[in-house]
């Protein structure tokens, strides 16, 4: 049984992996600092898999901490890395916050990876290191464009780092995972997408707004190149994107991997406009929803959506579920907390 260490294990995306890892037989190590996640999702996992995972409350800014960390846990054969500030709104207001806190952690954990028998590391990053991509859908050889937002830059630069680690060190293996938008929650609705404080993602505002926690959703800007003039992104099925970690592993464990760096995109490889996913939301949820057209909000791109083949021939995964799986999905947690 493998042990694999989960960085940001508490959080959204963190938090199915590990239950995906769980129901595959993985021993799971989360790590997670709490900032933007919830304590409750530790029993939330363990009641949906049956088995409790090993769980550490750890900054890891904090180097000392992080080989601490290592020491104690001997053994670890993959670690895949969560943990970072991820609101592209909040880093251009504060972007000293998310250099700090997404490079130094990686770095920090990087340098112990490199300690161990078994060098491996799944990335999470993003397609922001696209920027505006010039051609849809967009393919893994497309161009890193200059970054709209800190949050974004702080993904190239992490990338490039360990990119760089595997350029002189053979037996480093590691995979980045580039997401599009991942929404919805699991099943069970026992986990889901819980930010802290005023929602930064447009599926919680929806579902918050929805249920009456929030007044109004804002759609930022009406006045888009696309056809109903809002902003048009992936949205992935969390559950998917969950699935699409453990085939990653498993590709690094088993040796399987062509290069020692390798990037895939992860999407469904097809866009949705803001105003497609609140009708979506209203169709499966039989809620109207209270929303207002605002003005654009920095940082954000005109579109981008995933070319998946990469993905699916090669990673041998593909995304199943839908935007209304998502949908019901968000919706049904939305009603599971606030019970």
């Amino acid at each position: 049984m493998d042990k694999i260490l989960v960085t940001g294990g508490l959080g959204f995306i963190g938090s199915h992996t590990v239950v995906a890892l769980q129901d595959e037989g993985f021993e799971v190590i989360i790590v997670d600092d709490l900032s933007n996640s919830s304590i409750e999702n530790l029993d939330r996992i363990t009641s949906i898999t049956g088995k409790k995972p090993i769980f550490e409350e750890l900054d890891l800014r904090d180097k000392t901490k992080v080989q601490n960390l290592f020491k104690r846990h001997e053994g670890i054969t993959g670690v895949i890395h969560f943990a970072a500030s991820k609101a592209v709104g909040e880093s251009v207001e504060n972007p000293l916050k998310y250099y700090e806190n997404n490079l130094n952690s990686l770095i920090y954990l990087l340098q112990e990876i490199d300690k161990l028998p078994h060098s491996n590391i799944i990335f999470s990053s993003s397609c922001t290191v696209y920027g505006q991509a010039e051609k849809m859908p967009i393919t893994e050889n497309a161009p890193v464009q200059t970054a709209e937002s800190p949050y974004g830059n702080t993904k190239q630069i992490g990338e490039e780092i360990i990119q760089d680690v595997c350029k002189v060190k053979e037996g480093f293996k590691a995979i980045s995972l580039r997401y599009f938008n991942p929404v919805g929650a699991h099943e069970s609705a026992k986990i889901g997408e819980l930010p802290l404080g005023v929602p930064q993602n447009l599926v919680p505002f929806i579902t918050q707004t929805a249920i009456g926690l929030r007044e109004q959703l804002s759609v930022f800007g009406d006045d888009y190149p696309t056809p109903d003039g809002t902003c048009i992104r992936d949205y992935i099925h969390v559950v998917d994107l969950a699935k699409a970690h453990v085939v990653a592993l498993k590709r690094i464990l088993n040796n399987n991997n062509i290069t020692n760096y390798e990037t895939f995109n992860l999407g469904t490889g097809k866009g949705s406009s803001v105003l497609e996913v609140i009708q979506a939301f209203e169709r499966v949820s039989g809620e109207k929803l209270n929303y207002k057209i605002v003005g654009r909000r920095a940082g954000d791109i005109v579109s981008a959506y995933a070319d998946t083949d990469k993905a699916n021939k090669v990673l041998g995964w593909k995304a199943e579920l839908s935007l209304e799986d998502a949908m019901r999905s968000a919706w049904k947690w939305e009603q599971y907390i606030r019970k």
